[in-house]
């Protein structure tokens, strides 16, 4: 009787909610910037910690957990290209609240476990955290109002991460917590939030008859379906993934060092100076990519994308060079710099590759595009974290951001021209074959 009561206030739920579209977008949207903000309280507490004076290998350790933790991501990343492409949508509640439980282990054993031996436990914290965005944007797209859910919670990525900086830093100053126990004590904080969060989003009805008709169905995808969609759209998806690779490498450094450059420009006792930033940066985000939501025509919606992308780099290089001319303070430099690079980094997350499947009419999902992405970004990030620690370069990490925003405008505007000249050519080579009336 009482699986049968939770099943019927279940259907009900959903009916009610697929009346309701005003409520469904606020509800769904509400649910998946909970999950992806209480998520990131298990990835990023422990980038505010310091590690002073502990080296491995010849490398500070603080770079040593950055680099496991990435690995971790990366390799999830990899194998999310077969994960979360076949996954099918009744499971996916249950992978997020298992991943999440065992990252959360990981930061228990990080604690327990004394140094170097502890930095295999981040890179067991990133392996099931790179799966969460998969599962959860799974439950968003497809659908109508997918770009404005999505960028609600693409706009998690920036709040949120400031938002568990916060957390950690606040549980060093004020409750002196130790570097090794602080990112297992904040995620004590974002536990109950993100189970709550994974329920009710479990509750959420899948798209619509209209939904299917305005975008396409979306489901799992064989193997044979992800090598169909390779032969056709691997070179297109060729210049997107090398400049997503660079956005996400610089984005990742902002994520990871961000508190030694604030420490080295004179905020160094600013603990709410990541939530102050990211918060903005974030209601800048939400504005801007949310408003693709208005525009229905899918491949007017997907040029247009490469535009916004470009005009993000354009803001963070033009931030910079004020910046280094000594017209505008740090904490305007890193607001402008930031948040145009998210404005050319969050596209891709919400808008780019769910309107890609809508123009082209592939029956599919975003997580496998997305996940190829992700996978060769965080590779990015791997390299350069191992060059800069192994190649002798002096440098401060004023220069060494400036270096990242510059080499990420000039490469990838070039690389964005590139991907919108062959969609181009792509999207009327298939309209004169007929193959997308």
């Amino acid at each position: 009787m009482p699986a049968a009561i939770s099943l019927t206030h279940h259907n009900y739920s959903r009916n009610w909610l697929n009346r309701q579209p005003v409520a469904l977008v606020i509800y769904i949207s509400l649910c998946a910037f909970v999950i992806y903000s209480s998520m990131y309280g298990f990835r990023k507490p422990y980038t505010v910690a310091l590690y002073d004076k502990i080296f491995f290998l010849g490398i500070s350790y603080k770079v040593c957990l950055v680099i496991a933790q990435v690995l971790g991501y990366m390799c999830s990343k990899f194998y999310g290209i077969k994960f979360i492409a076949g996954m099918q949508p009744g499971r996916r509640a249950t992978y997020i609240l298992l991943f999440v439980v065992i990252a959360w282990v990981s930061l228990l054993l990080f604690a327990i476990i004394p140094p170097p031996y502890n930095i295999i436990c981040m890179f067991i914290n990133g392996l099931p955290l790179g799966m969460v965005f998969g599962l959860v944007f799974g439950f968003l797209e497809g659908r109508r109002t997918t770009e404005l859910m999505g960028a609600i919670l693409a706009t998690s990525f920036i709040f949120a991460s400031g938002l568990a900086k916060t957390i950690g830093k606040w549980l060093i100053l004020d409750f002196n917590f130790t570097d090794w126990w602080m990112p297992f004590a904040a995620g004590g904080i974002f536990i109950v939030p993100l189970f709550i969060g994974v329920w009710l989003l479990n509750q959420a009805p899948p798209p619509n008859a209209n939904d299917v008709a305005h975008r396409t169905i979306r489901k799992p995808m064989t193997a044979f379906e992800r090598k169909k969609f390779i032969r056709q759209f691997g070179f297109s998806l060729v210049p997107i993934i090398v400049a997503y690779a660079i956005f996400t490498i610089v984005r990742d450094f902002i994520e990871d060092f961000g508190n030694e450059l604030w420490i080295e420009t004179g905020y160094q006792n600013n603990a709410s100076i990541f939530a102050k930033t990211n918060t903005i940066i974030a209601l800048i985000a939400l504005v801007i990519v949310a408003g693709f939501f208005l525009i229905k025509n899918n491949y007017k919606a997907f040029r247009l994308c490469h535009y916004l992308v470009m005009a993000g780099v354009i803001i963070a290089v033009a931030a910079t060079i004020f910046f280094n001319a000594g017209a505008i303070n740090p904490f305007t430099w890193m607001l402008l710099a930031t948040t145009g690079l998210y404005l050319a980094y969050l596209p891709f997350n919400c808008i780019y590759f769910e309107r890609m499947l809508s123009t082209y009419k592939i029956e599919g999902n975003v997580g496998f595009v997305m996940y190829i992405a992700d996978a060769f970004g965080y590779l990015g990030t791997v390299a350069v974290l191992l060059i800069k620690e192994f190649i002798p370069i002096k440098y401060n990490w004023v220069n060494f951001f400036s270096f990242l925003f510059y080499a990420a405008g000039i490469v990838g505007v070039v690389l964005i021209i590139v991907s919108l000249s062959t969609h181009s050519k792509l999207y009327k080579n298939l309209c004169n074959k007929n193959q997308l009336s």
